[in-house]
């Protein structure tokens, strides 16, 4: 709002009302409860109607100022916060909490809760297949505190990073929709740009305020407990973190009772760029489409499916926890276990979400009759898990349950389908509160009690021609006759007197017209209190709750990893503390999916005296993708998962780094060649030996003899320097000479063959070098116009003649350095692009075969030579 008024303004009393809510709340979208509708004014107004695409108007007047105002229907709310929430809006709401017939002046109104991307739990304004994650980022002196929220499922954790790349690495992991930091920290460019970025005033971080708030959450006397007590960033953040989730809920966060430390060294590290390439939950094009994910996602429920995500993107190191997996997803393989749970979970419902619901008091009652539905079907799943002798299987087993209570409770309490809202009544079921069905009773059965109580007041007074009546200004009476009224009991109390009849009221009568005339309110009210009773229950049994929901994600997940490894042909793979790396028959999981033909599966071999593979060979013959899906195999074995494989052996890894394909970052004044540069450092200073590094192409992005010479001698760093497992792609095939003097690296290529003109691709790798790049019949496949092609090809025969034979990677590099020397060399790669053709072509064009003799054809023959020359 451009200009905020405050209540000493000529204004009316509501729009008064109006300024002092908004003066709390100048940064978010206000909407302001008015009857059945949610209204916006002035900028926000303004806002929404772009934003939203509603009408923009313009009602009375306040301050002598025409009212800009916009409007949406309260019961339609939902779908427009899901829109503000997706483009990283924060919406205050504020409702009506007087009541309009008693009111004097505007009624009083409070901003119920505050809805930002990073706090909703509302099923309607949530992405079910993933996370919607809230987190703080805090730091000092170059070390950074991170924590991490997950609203919906009450999941809390936070870790701390020694340095930027390491913070950037994490955020590009977790990948918050809302993002808080202090004023005072000046964010990367990355973080500018993210949707959700807030900045908040520092104290929002104070190490004493955050660790109260977190003692107050978990109710200790210290964070010993939680390993937290020597973490003071990951306490300011997490502290921090936790309070803003207070201040927009609005209620405490019963759901929230622990915190995880995050410890990098755990999981196998992957930076941003590596997550990007591989494609795991996103492709290159920003959608879900040929991903890792969806290649792997079957899973039955959205809990699963949103578990799988995380394991993805954080990949365990820890062999006895993997090979604990790998068991699991065996014993459940078994007996076709997995169909069976598939089936048995499918319909189960989102139950890790409605318990958030339920401890944020915003559970809908079709929330309750889902996890009602959940809870039965606990006792068939338990059965189905028996027996299997897998003890961490049966730990899994153990957290389900039952919880024969609760759910004997939701049956009794809750309706088989219920209305979407409480406000609507008819949910709570009958015989479950006695006073309930009473006024219920009452309210639908008036008529009949009206009858009833007449009939038996006849037959105790012996008065034929009592009645029972009603009327608005009197409400229920007993009729009789003037004389008949000199009988009416003692009991009977004169209520009027008409001309030839009296009216009279009983304690009984009397009673019911109380009920009766507020019965419906009454009954609403009723059910209302019972609702929010049957909450609070239900909050008493949270944790065992919540544990038996993480253990359906998790069966869930190993169920759906079951049944891709009998559908895709993947296999178990082995770990060992040796070093190496040994897949034979590797697939890339993603690229089989939509081959029209069978996948060339290929080999990959590791070991300490096998530690680099310069890989050669043409465009489009595999190379990037045998490098990626040696990755992707790497990261499927460290979720535990099977693999595209026939078998693999797989030691100690630490890391993935990628640097593959070409992109700049003209925002930040990057060029191509620069992020690549860029992306190279950062693997030749965080990659080990027990690192997996692929690297494709480096050096492309400038001169032929500046990339070469980079290429060369990032290629030897990694190989004797660093000696990380490294799959080095590369159209330099002076890089072949390598392994004569480098120890480690070995050559191999991907072959093809060329048939009328034409290649063919044969995607195997084979040892040794290629025999040449193909680049002109890759171009040919491409659409290049053949007189281009034949250009091209007059032009490399004019190279090839011009250099004799392959110079050594050793003297070009020796060359470059050369002044002289280089100048020739420029004029030789200058040639590729001369228009004019070389005079050799021009004389042999000129020739005449047919009208030479033997000796004017050798002489001619000589000439040529010479000109070449």
């Amino acid at each position: 709002m451009s200009k905020i008024k405050d209540s000493k303004s000529p204004h009316t009393p509501m729009m008064q009302q109006y300024f002092k809510l908004k003066a709390d709340h100048k940064d978010h979208l206000l909407f302001y409860r008015m009857g059945d509708f949610y209204e916006l004014f002035y900028d926000d107004a303004k806002k929404a109607s772009s934003l939203m695409d509603i009408t923009l108007t313009s009602r009375g007047n306040s301050g002598g100022e025409p009212i800009p105002m916009a409007g949406i229907p309260y019961h339609a709310a939902e779908g427009y916060l899901a829109r503000l929430v997706k483009m990283g809006e924060t919406v205050a709401i504020a409702e009506q909490f007087g009541d309009p017939a008693t009111s004097k002046g505007p009624v009083e109104r409070k901003v119920a809760r505050i809805v930002t991307p990073g706090t909703v739990s509302d099923s309607a304004l949530l992405d079910e297949k993933n996370d919607s994650l809230l987190a703080t980022l805090v730091s000092y002196k170059g070390r950074f505190g991170l924590a991490v929220l997950n609203m919906a499922s009450g999941q809390f954790s936070c870790c701390e990073v020694d340095d930027g790349e390491a913070m950037l690495s994490e955020i590009q992991r977790i990948n918050p929709v809302e993002l808080l930091i202090p004023e005072d920290l000046t964010p990367p460019a990355v973080l500018k740009a993210r949707r959700g970025l807030r900045q908040m005033a520092p104290w929002h971080f104070e190490i004493d305020s955050a660790r109260h708030c977190l003692l107050k959450q978990f109710a200790t006397k210290d964070l010993a407990g939680f390993g937290l007590e020597q973490m003071p960033l990951a306490v300011c953040a997490a502290g921090g973190l936790l309070q803003y989730a207070k201040d927009t809920q609005r209620c405490e966060l019963p759901h929230i009772h622990g915190i995880a430390i995050e410890q990098r060294d755990d999981c196998i590290l992957l930076d941003a760029q590596t997550r990007s390439n591989l494609e795991l939950t996103e492709n290159l094009s920003g959608g879900t489409e040929h991903t890792l994910s969806s290649v792997l996602d079957y899973c039955a429920t959205a809990m699963g499916s949103r578990l799988l995500k995380r394991w993805l993107h954080r990949p365990l190191r820890n062999h006895d926890l993997l090979r604990q997996r790998q068991g699991i997803i065996a014993a459940i393989g078994e007996q076709d276990r997995h169909h069976s749970l598939h089936q048995l979970l499918k319909p189960i419902g989102d139950v890790e979400r409605i318990l958030a619901r339920i401890a944020l008091k915003s559970a809908r009652p079709r929330d309750l009759t889902q996890l009602r539905y959940a809870l039965e079907q606990l006792p068939e799943m338990l059965d189905l898990l028996s027996g299997t002798d897998c003890e961490p299987l049966e730990d899994y087993r153990q957290q389900l349950g039952p919880f024969p209570e609760i759910t004997g409770l939701l049956q009794k309490a809750v309706i088989d389908n219920p209305p979407m809202l409480i406000r609507d009544g008819g949910v709570i079921a009958e015989g479950y509160d006695s006073e309930l069905d009473e006024l219920r009773g009452i309210s639908e059965n008036a008529g009949q009690y009206l009858i009833d109580l007449e009939i038996r007041e006849k037959e105790k007074t012996g008065i034929s021609t009592l009645k029972v009546g009603y009327n608005r200004v009197h409400g229920y009476f007993i009729e009789m006759s003037k004389m008949a009224a000199l009988q009416a009991p003692d009991e009977y109390i004169r209520r009027q007197t008409l001309k030839n009849a009296e009216r009279f009221i009983t304690p009984e009568l009397k009673s019911f017209e109380e009920k009766a005339l507020s019965s419906k309110e009454r009954a609403l009210a009723r059910e209302k209190a019972l609702y929010e009773a049957l909450l609070e229950k239900l909050l008493g049994e949270l944790p065992p709750l919540q544990k038996s929901a993480q253990a359906i994600a998790c069966i869930d997940l190993f169920s759906n990893l079951a049944e891709r490894a009998e559908t895709l042909d993947y296999h178990q793979p082995e770990f060992t503390d040796q070093p190496g790396l040994d897949i034979q028959g590797g697939r890339h999981p993603v690229v089989e999916q939509v081959l029209d033909t069978p996948f060339v599966a290929n080999n990959t071999r590791f070991s300490n005296d096998r530690k680099m593979l310069i890989i050669t060979g043409p465009n489009m013959g595999g190379k990037s993708t045998y490098m990626r899906q040696t990755a992707l195999i790497t990261l499927l074995a460290h979720i535990g998962c099977h693999v595209p494989a026939q078998s693999a052996l797989i030691g100690p890894i630490d890391r993935i780094f990628t640097r593959i394909g070409a992109s700049d970052d003209l925002a930040s004044g990057r060029s191509t060649f620069m992020v690549e540069m860029t992306e190279t450092a950062n693997i030749l200073h965080n990659a080990s030996n027990q690192s997996l590094v692929l690297m494709d192409e480096i050096g492309r992005g400038t001169s032929t003899f500046d990339g070469l010479s980079l290429a060369w001698a990032v290629a030897r760093h990694l190989a004797e320097k660093i000696s990380a497992y490294t799959l080095f792609a590369t159209h330099y095939f002076e890089l072949t000479s390598l392994p004569e003097n480098t120890s480690g690296t070995v050559n191999v290529h991907l072959d093809a063959i060329e048939h009328d003109d034409r290649i063919v691709f044969l995607h195997e790798v084979q040892d040794g070098p290629a025999n040449q790049s193909y680049g002109l019949q890759v171009a040919q496949l491409a659409g290049v116009p053949k007189p281009i092609i034949d250009q091209a090809k007059q032009q490399l025969a004019l190279l090839e003649a011009k250099s004799g034979q392959p110079v050594t990677l050793q003297a070009e590099v020796e060359l470059a350095a050369t002044p002289a020397i280089t100048s020739s060399t420029d004029q030789l790669q200058g040639d590729l692009f001369a228009s004019a053709p070389h005079p050799a072509i021009e004389a042999l064009k000129a020739v005449d075969p047919d009208n030479l003799t033997p000796k004017q054809a050798m002489d001619e023959l000589y000439r040529l030579r010479e000109l070449l020359s």
